[in-house]
């Protein structure tokens, strides 16, 4: 396990996958934060469901 990539994308429970998952995480909160402040709503109401 000392050799395997890390980086690699593999589907499953993998260690590569928590990475990916933590990483696709915070993009998606740092675009929320964004539209937030650019908007001044909440990304529920910019996108029309509340």
């Amino acid at each position: 396990m000392q050799n395997e990539d890390r980086n690699a994308f593999k589907p499953g429970f993998t260690e590569g996958a928590e990475n990916w998952n933590g990483r696709l995480a915070m993009i998606g909160f740092v675009a929320a934060l964004i539209i937030e402040l650019v908007s001044g709503q909440g990304v529920l109401h910019f996108w029309g469901l509340m």
